[in-house]
């Protein structure tokens, strides 16, 4: 006789509740109606964002008459600290505010400081100062103070957004589950929605109106944001807290400290373990990596009373070790993405400045293209690669792999870094062109510019496809923040380039890389710098990712040598193992 599910347990979801406290109603709740109007902050995020940033080079240069090297490092660390903010952000979610809240406030400080005066915090009119003069110390703390608080909103929100809308899909449930693996697609579709107007419409208010009008559009489009964002409050699914992985990750290592010097059980099924209740996420497997974590599951009772173990700081479930494993093992491919950046950083900074000194006429037409605009051709790109990966490269890629899904995760991070040299290479042999006519009656044309954007466009989804995948369920946070860590250290990384290049080549009668006037400068012997930079780090991820197991495989194959050497190719393993022996 068929099993029949109460309709009680199938009209909820498991470990959602709504705005009351009670458990999720699935027809009323959640889904891709919920999800799209958390994206709407997302997109209204990096219209703001991204307006100021592109274009803050060209502000830094042209009105605080700040050099190129320290205008492009203003605006790198402006980016670097927007994303770093992101694992704050996380924090504050998983420990005391939730998902929910970290959005609400984080929008809402976005909307009013760029509300207070239609730019961040104060007016440009009050911090500008006069004609040729470098702009004062308080002129720029004041600059700095707004970009600060406006870098705090956007760790807030970009930590949340994602995490929250996967909360609103079950996994459990065949067709939510179909629409969550959509939801990624739409999440970058919507990021690039907000790109670009940022970096067409608004950069061209700002250089034809006046930058007062562009900020205000995006102080209009922020508080839009939030009260669509408001609106959907009945219609949200809440997951409790679970306290921040952070804290879980430092309790794990500290009771295997303690517990270092006690013999790890030959049979781990001995280890410390809470059996899941009805209707609670299955425990995560034990697996024989990093073993010496294992020490914190060690079920040791102390005292004559013979009392166990409370704390979390003495005693961890196999769950909350493996989880903890399962992020130390991301660390390696975490740390060999985060030069790609550097890459992305030299879009928003000397790319920018470079097209102020090219062509930008369309045609015989009048009309000039704004050099920030420049950028467009990068968001275009980013959305230009979505359909062309699914229906282009997959088959392709399928046919040769066998793998369904084209590439592996993986390996589309691995040829993200490979155009990533590509890139600069492509910029450095561009700027020699460009300074080789210089002087030319006709300049070079800023389209010349173009490759360099297009090739750094595969990188996005593939890497944060890995994080999201690879990490545990209770972490999505803390996953979604070292993804843009990588982006924030990228961004600091290239602060710290600069200043090093400019300061080991601008003294002395050498002809310095990066000049305040780049027809003095050797800006392309920079580039060829930081593409050698990318193809070493290039060597490194491949090191890295051929040795990195899936977690399906982990957990399939119980670390097998079949599992350590092909599943950087294949990630579903369970079906690979089959097939290969």
């Amino acid at each position: 006789m068929a099993l029949v599910v109460p309709a009680a347990e199938t009209d909820v979801v498991l470990h959602a509740w709504d705005l009351k406290g009670r458990p999720s109603p699935r027809a009323t709740t959640g889904r891709r109606g919920a999800a799209a109007m958390i994206l709407v902050v997302e997109l209204n995020e990096r219209l703001t964002t991204l307006g100021i940033a592109v274009n803050l080079v060209t502000y830094l240069t042209g009105t605080m008459h700040l050099g190129n090297a320290e205008a492009a490092n203003a605006v790198t660390n402006f980016m670097g600290t927007s994303f770093m903010l992101c694992l704050l952000g996380g924090f504050l979610a998983d420990s005391f505010l939730g998902r929910y809240l970290t959005i609400a406030i984080s929008a809402a400080v976005q909307s009013l400081v760029s509300d207070q005066s239609r730019a961040p915090l104060i007016s440009f009119t009050f911090i500008r100062p006069p004609p040729s003069a470098r702009a004062s110390g308080g002129q720029l703390g004041v600059l700095y103070l707004a970009l600060g608080l406006t870098a705090l909103g956007t760790g807030g929100l970009k930590s949340c957004v994602s995490p929250f809308g996967l909360d609103q899909f079950d996994e459990a449930d065949d067709g939510e589950k179909h629409q969550m693996a959509r939801f990624i697609g739409c999440f970058f579709f919507f990021v690039s929605l907000g790109s670009l107007p940022a970096v067409t419409v608004v950069v061209y208010i700002q250089d034809h109106l006046g930058r007062q009008w562009g900020y205000g559009i995006c102080a209009v489009a922020t508080a839009a944001g939030l009260a669509i964002f408001l609106a959907g409050t009945r219609r949200y699914r809440f997951s409790k807290l679970t306290g921040s992985p952070l804290t879980r990750i430092a309790a794990v290592g500290v009771a295997a400290w303690r517990k270092r010097h006690l013999q790890l059980p030959a049979d781990p099924s001995m280890l410390y373990e809470i059996h899941a209740a009805a209707g609670e996420p299955q425990r995560v497997q034990h697996t024989d990596y990093c073993t010496f974590l294992d020490h914190a599951a060690i079920y040791h009772r102390r005292g004559p009373s013979g009392g166990s173990e409370a704390s979390k700081w003495k005693l961890a479930t196999v769950t909350d070790v493996e989880e903890v494993k399962t992020m130390l093992l991301m660390l390696p491919i975490w740390a060999t993405t985060i030069a790609f950046w550097i890459v992305v950083a030299q879009m928003t900074t000397f790319s920018v400045t470079q097209a102020t000194t090219m062509n930008r006429l369309i045609g015989p037409s009048s009309f000039q293209i704004p050099a920030a605009s420049l950028n467009a051709i990068l968001v275009g790109s980013i959305m230009l690669v979505v359909p062309v990966y699914d229906h282009v490269v997959v088959p392709v890629a399928r046919r040769f792999s066998g793998n369904p899904h084209g590439l592996t995760p993986l390996q589309r991070i691995g040829v993200a870094q490979a155009l990533a040299v590509v890139a600069m290479v492509a910029a450095a042999l561009t700027e020699a062109a460009r300074l080789r006519r210089a002087r030319a009656v006709v300049p070079v044309s800023v389209f010349w510019l173009t490759p360099q954007f297009f090739l750094v466009a595969f990188a996005y989804s593939g890497q944060m496809e890995f994080f999201l995948r690879e990490c545990p369920k209770s972490m999505e946070t803390l996953s979604t923040g070292l993804f843009l860590s990588t982006l924030s250290l990228g961004f600091f990384l290239s602060s710290a380039l600069v200043k090093a290049v400019h300061k080991a080549t601008g003294g002395g009668h050498h002809r310095p890389w990066i000049a305040d006037d780049l027809n003095k400068g050797r800006l392309d012997n920079f580039y060829w710098l930081v593409a050698v930079i990318c193809l070493l780090n290039l060597l490194a991820y491949f090191a890295t990712a051929r040795s990195y197991t899936y977690k399906a495989s982990r957990a399939g194959a119980g670390a097998s040598r079949w599992s350590t050497t092909r599943a950087w190719r294949y990630p579903d393993e369970a079906v690979r193992h089959t097939r290969h022996g």
